[in-house]
């Protein structure tokens, strides 16, 4: 999770979603790693595009990006594309081989 101080999506997302997040099954797949967004964006790491919203949730495996959420605007509709983005995946995208 690209992130910024001051973010009131941000601020929403930590008071929806964050306490409940690592129980879920996919915290479990997906662990949320919280990243300050400096000034200017990010345009390395692996990225497809550079990140320069906040917050924007990027999925990485092997270093690479494999999809993102950019923005916030409920739990509902964040539960949903996060679901997507990891339909089919069985083991955590850390611990998967590259």
């Amino acid at each position: 999770m690209y992130r910024r101080d001051g973010c009131p999506y941000c601020v929403r997302f930590e008071r929806e979603v964050a306490p409940i997040y690592a129980k879920t099954r996919e915290g479990a797949l997906a662990p949320l790693r919280r990243v300050q967004l400096p000034s200017g964006g990010v345009r390395d790491g692996g990225l497809t595009q550079p990140v320069i919203a906040t917050p924007t949730f990027v999925l990485v495996d092997g270093g690479h990006e494999i999809g993102r959420i950019t923005g916030y605007l409920n739990d509902d509709m964040f539960w949903g594309l996060l679901g997507q983005l990891l339909a089919g995946m069985n083991t955590p995208v850390e611990a998967r081989k590259p």
